[in-house]
């Protein structure tokens, strides 16, 4: 596991701490011990000049190092990313869908039925997007199946 030292994602740090301590103990006694081995340059410093006692179980040092690195944290995408992606003018159905696909995966928790009815209304007018009015997809799977054959009408 690498050592946390701001320059990776927080949660991903926690999240992955947590899961490999899992498989030995339960102790909050042991996993706040521990968790100072996650850590290196200015986070462990932090976390070594906190007064004595201050740490009374794991929820509470996980609180608080949330707090104190929150500004360090790199920005989460939301489904309001999708809302300012369009197809561009000359961008080809095949780079377009990729394009949107990269941006989507990176967004959590996002519902398909978000993703496929932004990605619809995000495409140029042609004849994709007339296919799709004239018979609407019932699901994202569906939609993108659908895209190959414009793709390969593009190419």
């Amino acid at each position: 596991m690498d050592r946390y030292d701001r320059t990776t994602d927080l949660d991903e740090h926690m999240n992955v701490y947590i899961m490999h301590m899992s498989l030995y103990t339960s102790d909050t006694a042991v996993l706040c011990g521990v968790f100072l081995t996650s850590l290196k340059e200015g986070p462990l410093s932090w976390l070594t000049r906190l007064p004595p006692n201050s740490i009374d179980c794991f929820k509470t040092l996980v609180s608080k190092f949330g707090t104190q690195l929150v500004t360090s944290q790199p920005h989460h995408l939301t489904f309001f990313t999708l809302v300012n992606i369009f197809q561009e003018k000359g961008e080809s159905l095949r780079l377009f869908m990729e394009r949107f696909g990269k941006i989507a995966l990176n967004i959590q928790n996002l519902s398909p039925y978000v993703v496929m009815h932004h990605m619809i209304t995000s495409l140029r007018p042609g004849s994709f997007v007339d296919s799709l009015c004239m018979e609407p997809t019932a699901n994202l799977d569906e939609l993108r199946q659908n895209s190959i054959k414009f793709v390969q009408l593009e190419e």
